[in-house]
């Protein structure tokens, strides 16, 4: 089994301010997943986690491809992941696994290219786990030029601005669901569309819009900053998208931690990156910005306590409102937990 337990434990901190209520809102859950470093990740792996000195009061999942049957059709798998974590919810739920409320918002997934025929799914997820479920990812994260590794959901290129996803699209406002964005930088563009189109469906814009530091965008950080501004700053006109501050750990974000002989800090992961947070809540404002630990993925790169460390530190000169706001308040708001 892939793990990374020992070098996350040369740079061991505690955590700092453990009495600050957090909503992780945005976390995985799979087994057999042989892409990432951690194999397994069900209600122990995240425990272990989510026990290890912050006061993580409830988190959310969102769709990753788990416990998809190769053998089904989309249709199936996508309703096979939620019934998944709707029982891991339930466990946690039960209390017999202690405080924290383990994927008490479950964001999946739906082939929206479908058009209005995805209704019927939506409804199907609804049905599963009607207090539960929030909202639904549609990933566009991939690069037509092949230096950058394409997503698991492998998407096309221009799905956001296809005329057929937005028909499907179009059906999650009636349902009162969210919308999760995963792409990368060079598609901001295209979500801005999206989001002026449909602007009474909340958008969730996750891990930054995936600033790219590998394949063809190695060594153009400043480059790749200077887009995403510009892009970012366009997106945040649109009140109806918030914003994740997180999910920029990742071995595509090309800042190669995990090749360092010592774990990173929870300073050194904001101060490598301090610039994407600040910039980011500028824009969107303490009151549509939630911190991510988009786990176990970033686990390639740090620890949970340094990752939260490191948001608490960014954070040390705010208000007790706004700190509340952005690591609780506007997660279980924005999910209606």
């Amino acid at each position: 089994m892939n793990s990374n337990e020992e070098w996350l434990l040369t740079n061991k901190e505690e955590a700092l301010e453990p009495d600050l209520p957090i909503c992780d809102p945005h976390h995985h859950l799979w087994d057999f997943n042989k892409t990432y470093i951690e194999e397994t990740y069900l209600l122990p792996d995240i425990l272990k986690d989510t026990n290890s000195g912050h006061n993580i009061v409830s988190t959310v999942f969102i769709e990753c491809g788990a416990m998809y049957n190769k053998n089904h059709s989309i249709e199936e798998q996508v309703i096979n992941e939620t019934e998944f974590v709707n029982g891991i919810a339930a466990m946690s739920n039960s209390g017999l696994y202690g405080k924290t409320k383990i994927a008490a918002g479950i964001v999946g997934s739906a082939p929206l290219l479908i058009g209005e025929k995805v209704a019927e799914i939506l409804d199907k997820h609804l049905n599963i786990a009607p207090k539960r479920f929030k909202g639904i990812r549609s990933q566009a994260a991939m690069h037509p030029d092949g230096t950058i590794p394409s997503t698991r959901a492998r998407p096309k290129e221009g799905v956001y601005i296809n005329d057929m996803f937005h028909r499907g699209f179009a059906q999650l406002e009636s349902r009162n669901l969210s919308f999760e964005a995963w792409c990368y930088h060079p598609q901001l563009p295209q979500l801005i569309k999206l989001a002026k189109k449909f602007s009474n469906t909340t958008i969730i814009l996750n891990h930054f819009g995936g600033p790219l530091g590998i394949g063809s965008f190695k060594g153009k950080e400043e480059e790749t900053y200077s887009f995403w501004e510009k892009e970012i700053t366009e997106l945040s006109k649109c009140d109806n998208v918030v914003a994740k501050l997180g999910g920029i750990a990742m071995e595509i974000n090309g800042f190669e931690w995990h090749k360092n002989k010592i774990a990173p800090s929870g300073n050194e992961l904001i101060n490598k990156t301090k610039r994407y947070y600040e910039k980011t809540l500028e824009l969107f404002g303490t009151d549509r910005c939630m911190f991510e630990s988009n786990f176990p993925v970033d686990k390639i790169s740090c620890s949970y306590v340094n990752l939260w460390n490191g948001f608490k530190l960014l954070t040390k000169d705010y208000s007790a409102n706004e700190r509340a706001k952005l690591f609780h308040d506007n997660a279980t708001r924005i999910y209606k937990l």
